[in-house]
């Protein structure tokens, strides 16, 4: 179970999720530090930017979560890539609502501010590799499967 390389995968992958709730999405400078992330309200930024943030307050944790349970799943191949698949969607899903609530944010304090810069926070790069993560851990099941149906044929 443990000896296997997408338990590792997985592993840094859910790291990597939880890791992002605790960093910024995106960073925004007007005559004051804004940052904007999971759970990270703006007061008066609007529904959208407070669906953003919260979206990805629940999405991130359960993509962890999710891929926590996969690494258990060793028994079940089939299981374990509907798993992986399912973690690849909430991914795309969190990180689109964090780009979602960002860009709404921007467009909040456009209005109320002449000059706004922003930045990519540390919240969205710690996301970016889980899909690569996950379609490695991906292919180590796939790997695992060839494996056991060669066996299986002795």
């Amino acid at each position: 179970m443990f000896s296997r390389i997408q338990t590792l995968y997985l592993f840094l992958a859910a790291l990597l999720a939880f890791g992002s709730m605790t960093q910024p999405f995106w960073t925004f400078t007007t005559d004051t530090l804004i940052l904007f992330g999971d759970f990270m309200d703006v007061q008066g930024a609007g529904l959208f930017v407070t669906v953003g943030s919260v979206a990805g307050g629940i999405l991130s944790p359960l993509t962890g979560i999710v891929a926590l349970v996969t690494i258990f799943m060793f028994s079940n191949r089939k299981l374990q890539q509907t798993l992986i698949a399912l973690s690849v969607v909430l991914f795309a899903a969190d990180l689109i609502a964090g780009l979602a609530g960002g860009h709404f944010l921007k467009q909040y304090l456009e209005t109320q501010s002449t000059s706004v810069s922003f930045a990519p926070g540390s919240g969205l790069f710690m996301l970016l590799p889980e899909p690569v993560l996950f379609w490695l851990a991906s292919l180590g099941v796939k790997k695992d499967e060839k494996i056991a149906t060669a066996y299986k044929r002795l």
